[in-house]
């Protein structure tokens, strides 16, 4: 994710990315571009150091020494590097700026403004092009992790939030779904790419859809009162959080209950967000809510959207804090492993890296740990 904004400031960054599982994130700069192990969120291992010049597109394959790069100075080459070896692979130049990069072991995609080029991974041979496509100078798009359910999604219209899935394994349009009203802001796929989520340019609403079938799965509201900017969603590796960035200083961490949907197939998660405000006004408001919505069940389907979707049930929401707003982010969600409680990892453009505990029977986001990602050390701000 391209985290600069209106000028680069000396100690923030130029790009961060998590690797497929979010065991691993790449960092961006003026001078370069690092790798970071994120094994063990306590500490920031770096794996890797590279100083001959700015990165502006930097993605990991998974935790393999392959790295795709793009830079400001050579914006229309893609550069496929094994970085412990110390040499590029193989390159490729477009016809026009690279926005956006995606890998998993069987295609690389490649977004331009107005096309998409679909490569095989091993030789980088274009196996199709996706052309004219809507304008995208956001680089909005996302390819799934997982080579048998092997899609691409990204926007189809730039007027409305239309989602566009693309089979790169069969090279073969798959769904176009009406996700949203408002033009789609973010996307993510969850890591059998069974699901993909999608956000709207207005904030309030995200979305869950089965990559196979199209259909809708879940939906959570952010917040009733304010649109705002959502720049990145992850799902945690075992599918069960989905996490989301905005231009707000909270991130939201929505529980994902599949063994118990809704009836109709979807099902919604009133959450408000006051960010900074007291929560325990909306915490009444969102009880009281949810029993009407029980109360009312079923039919609240027939009702106007904006009303069936206030009606529908809640669902466990986690929301962390961060120390400043106002800076691009970008989030994920380690699963919980060996006892330890899930993890959210948020990258800002301040240059920090904040590393949350989330607490799914209080609800609670606890400050972890908050790595500066320009220097070699690690303030410990917390400790849960």
């Amino acid at each position: 994710m391209n985290l600069a904004q209106g000028g680069v400031d000396p100690d923030g960054l130029l790009f961060a990315n998590f690797n497929q599982d979010s065991s691993s994130l790449a960092v961006g700069t003026q001078e370069g571009y690092r790798i970071y192990s994120l094994l063990d969120p306590s500490q920031l291992d770096q794996t890797y150091v590279y100083d001959g010049g700015d990165a502006w597109i930097v993605e990991r394959l998974f935790s393999s020494c392959l790295v795709a790069t793009v830079s400001m100075s050579c914006p229309r080459k893609l550069k496929i590097i094994h970085f412990k070896k110390g040499r590029e692979i193989i390159s490729y130049n477009y016809p026009d700026t690279v926005l956006a990069v995606r890998l998993n072991r069987s295609r690389v995609a490649v977004l331009l403004n107005n096309c998409i080029y679909i490569h095989n991974s091993s030789t980088i041979k274009v196996l199709h092009t996706i052309r004219d496509t809507p304008p995208n100078p956001n680089g909005i798009c996302a390819l799934s992790p997982n080579v048998e359910n092997n899609y691409f999604a990204y926007p189809g219209r730039d007027s409305c939030g239309e989602l566009q899935l693309f089979d790169v394994q069969n090279v073969v349009a798959h769904h176009t779904i009406n996700a949203h009203e408002a033009p789609l802001a973010a996307i993510t796929f969850n890591f059998t790419g069974t699901m993909v989520a999608t956000a709207g340019s207005k904030g309030t609403v995200v979305r869950v859809f089965s990559t196979i079938e199209g259909t809708a799965l879940m939906e959570f509201r952010r917040g009733f009162k304010r649109c705002v900017t959502i720049y990145s969603m992850a799902f945690s590796t075992d599918g069960r959080y989905l996490c989301a960035s905005s231009n707000f200083e909270s991130v939201h961490v929505f529980k994902l209950d599949q063994d118990s949907p809704a009836e109709g197939g979807a099902a919604s998660a009133e959450v408000e967000s006051t960010d900074g405000q007291d929560d325990r006004p909306q915490a009444q408001a969102q009880s009281w809510m949810g029993m009407l919505g029980s109360v009312v069940g079923a039919p609240s389907r027939l009702l106007p959207s904006n009303i069936g979707d206030a009606l529908a049930p809640t669902r466990a929401c986690n929301i962390a804090r961060l120390p400043t707003a106002g800076h691009r982010t970008l989030c994920a969600i380690q699963s919980a492993v060996d006892g330890n409680p899930p993890r959210l990892m948020v990258a800002s453009g301040d240059g920090h890296l904040y590393v949350f505990t989330v607490n799914p029977l209080t609800h609670d986001c606890v400050l972890y740990k908050e790595h500066k990602l320009r220097s070699w050390c690690s303030l410990q701000t917390a400790s849960q």
